[in-house]
């Protein structure tokens, strides 16, 4: 009989044991990016394109008719300093209304969070010309003779140049090249890390990230479109200028 009651008390304890962990199991949830767009605190949408309605600082008067760019690898910086990154890239198409939120197929552990944060563009290592059928089809590649692999943004209007006329504008974003043609060099990295800051959340959570359209044209360069407006994929100096305008771009809206 007390070999019995030993043995079923080691059992109630194996049970009770077993449920407790399955109580403390955390459940991955869904991480969604979603993008809005602003010019000088008003919201914009493909709705306020193709009119002259903005200044930038330079004091250039500009209109939208195209803005589509690329996001890839979110990462999640947890308390301890260790990063979980999220693979995968989504085109942002503002025109067209597409893309304009983004859930990566994996889950992440929720809890707290250091820092969000995600590329503009696509790191070196995967911007492999031809690679991504989608983006293809898109028209999104750069040509061979500057490097090949693809775009980082294409924002497109019009402005009122210096002598008082209307004006198409080409501020394409793509890795730096110098020497165009068969073999290329490329002075510095083009691309850029987003960073967002901490979060916490507890289940499924949208990330709404703005990007601040004014800003490509105004820190820490006041961008004059009479002096950089077409022809500006193969200018490295002009890449250069976008990457450092880039850094205030985008800020977090807040989470839900």
């Amino acid at each position: 009989m007390k070999r019995f009651y030993t043995t079923l008390t080691l059992s109630l304890v194996i049970l009770f044991g077993c449920n407790s962990d399955s109580d403390d199991t955390v459940t991955p949830v869904n991480v969604t990016m979603v993008f809005s767009h602003s010019w000088e605190g008003t919201a914009v949408t493909s709705s306020d394109f193709n009119t002259l309605s903005y200044t930038n600082d330079f004091g250039n008067l500009l209109s939208i008719e195209r803005l589509r760019y690329l996001i890839s690898d979110i990462e999640f910086t947890k308390t301890n300093g260790e990063t979980i990154l999220l693979e995968g890239y989504n085109l942002v198409d503002v025109t067209n209304q597409t893309n304009l939120s983004f859930t990566p197929n994996q889950k992440i552990s929720p809890g707290t969070y250091t820092n969000v944060s995600f590329v503009f563009g696509l790191v070196n290592e995967k911007n492999t010309d031809g690679a991504y059928e989608d983006l293809n089809t898109a028209s999104w590649n750069v040509p061979t003779m500057l490097g090949g692999g693809y775009h980082y943004m294409q924002l497109d209007g019009k402005f009122i140049n210096s002598n008082n006329e209307s004006q198409g504008y080409n501020y394409h974003a793509i890795r730096a090249a110098d020497n165009p043609g068969p073999n290329p060099t490329f002075p510095q990295d083009t691309f850029f890390r987003v960073d967002l800051g901490a979060i916490t959340f507890e289940t499924n959570i949208d990330i709404n990230v703005v990007m601040h359209i004014e800003e490509w044209f105004k820190t820490p360069y006041s961008w004059d479109l009479n002096l950089y407006n077409q022809m500006l994929m193969p200018n490295s100096e002009a890449q250069i200028l976008m990457y450092r305008n880039g850094q205030d771009v985008f800020t977090l809206k807040g989470i839900n």
